[in-house]
């Protein structure tokens, strides 16, 4: 089949954010306290061979997708210049069809991040939004979602027209997608809390655009950040980092996923790295019917509804982290496209995540569909490590938390 009559077979169309990742090697003799005794002003630091990479949720989502063989259409903004060339060049490296529906700016600069990952020291990013802030609802076509019946957008905080003036690009965006007929998805991203998209209405933007969404995706962090913002700023005081998932339960777990219910999701997927993944849904039966094409199939509706659920990760040896969310989420779109079953879809977001991490980039590690769910179903066991859930139960299916009412 050719890469322009695959793209339009596509079922599931991932759009938004995506970007050019360059990482250097770090030898291990630069080991230094910091990174302010590592880049002193004026001193020279040899490195390796750089690695190139594609980021953001286009490319994790997406490749992850595709390596699970999932049929996909790829939509990110890219500009015309060098950095747009190697992106379309990677992609096209994975499969030739993948590049077919990018979009490609007159004017503006590709996207991309430094990663400097000294050893024994944390990671900082240098990221360069590029044409990603210019992304607009004009972007996605109406011929351009023709035969999909999902489309997932990923990374509204680092576009800038995604969350200026409230939220309204964004909400005209998935307002058009949604009344094209296909199931809504949306994944967020955390934004520097100095920065223009960190002092935004995210409270204000949520409540506008979730009636649009069917599934929504973010992290703990993330979200915890935009509708508790006093909790997240006393809990990062308190003990002094801004990496939280330890301290989520299951009442802070309930409080949130409430809350987006209420603003109009139909099911809500919360990210907790080594911790998890955590689902909450809708009770009303019509709103997961109104999902779309992706929507409980009737057999299942029933178990679908007014659930609250969480799975621990697999066990494995882990190599890297980058992009575990993402394909975390891959495995959980897959799932819900299938038609499978709620601990079916969930299992397969965990176990598509756990073989993300088995490899140091985001998506090497992702194996085809059916040899995730062959894994799944052996003896892999999950990680015993969780957070507080008081009141539920256990063990429901493979490890599965259950909170019953």
């Amino acid at each position: 089949m050719s890469g322009a009559l695959q793209a339009a077979a596509a079922d599931i169309v991932i759009a938004g954010h995506i970007c050019l990742d360059i990482i250097p090697k770090i030898h291990g003799n630069n080991q230094a306290a910091g990174l302010g005794e590592l880049l002193v002003p004026g001193k020279l630091l040899d490195v390796g061979a750089a690695v190139l990479a594609t980021g953001g949720a286009v490319s994790n989502t997406g490749l992850a997708l595709y390596r699970l063989g999932f049929p996909v259409k790829l939509m990110g903004k890219i500009g015309d210049d060098l950095f747009g060339g190697l992106i379309l060049s990677i992609l096209k490296g994975h499969g030739e069809e993948l590049a077919g529906s990018m979009i490609t700016a007159a004017e503006g600069s590709s996207s991309y991040t430094i990663v400097i990952n000294p050893p024994g020291i944390d990671r900082i990013f240098l990221h360069c939004t590029g044409v990603n802030d210019s992304f607009a609802s004009e972007d996605v076509t109406v011929e351009s979602l023709q035969g999909a019946k999902l489309f997932h957008f990923g990374y509204p905080p680092l576009m800038r027209r995604m969350y200026e003036d409230g939220g309204a690009e964004l909400e005209t965006l998935l307002t058009k997608v949604k009344a094209q007929g296909l199931t809504v998805s949306l994944d967020m991203a955390r934004p520097d809390p100095q920065s223009q998209a960190g002092q935004a209405d995210w409270r204000g933007i949520l409540a506008r655009v979730l009636p649009s969404v069917d599934v929504f995706l973010p992290s703990f962090e993330e979200i915890l950040y935009m509708l508790q913002p006093d909790t997240y700023r006393e809990l990062s005081e308190l003990h002094g980092t801004s990496e939280l998932l330890a301290f989520a339960n299951g009442s802070i777990l309930g409080s949130l996923s409430e809350e987006l219910l209420d603003m109009g999701a139909a099911m809500v997927g919360l990210k907790l790295g080594e911790y998890g993944f955590y689902l909450r849904t809708t009770g009303k039966r019509e709103r997961l019917i109104a999902m779309g094409p992706c929507a409980p199939n009737e057999d299942n509706l029933s178990a679908w509804q007014d659930r609250e659920l969480l799975a621990p990760c697999f066990q494995v040896e882990v190599i890297g982290t980058t992009g575990a969310g993402d394909c975390t989420i891959a495995g959980f779109l897959g799932g819900l496209s299938k038609g499978l079953a709620v601990e079916e879809v969930l299992l397969g977001a965990v176990g598509t995540g756990a073989c993300c991490v088995e490899k140091a980039d985001a998506v090497s590690g992702i194996r085809s569909w059916s040899d995730v769910q062959e894994r799944i179903h052996s003896d892999w066991e999950h990680s015993n490590r969780s957070v507080p859930l008081p009141g539920w139960t256990y063990g429901i299916r493979q490890g599965i938390w259950e909170l019953k009412r």
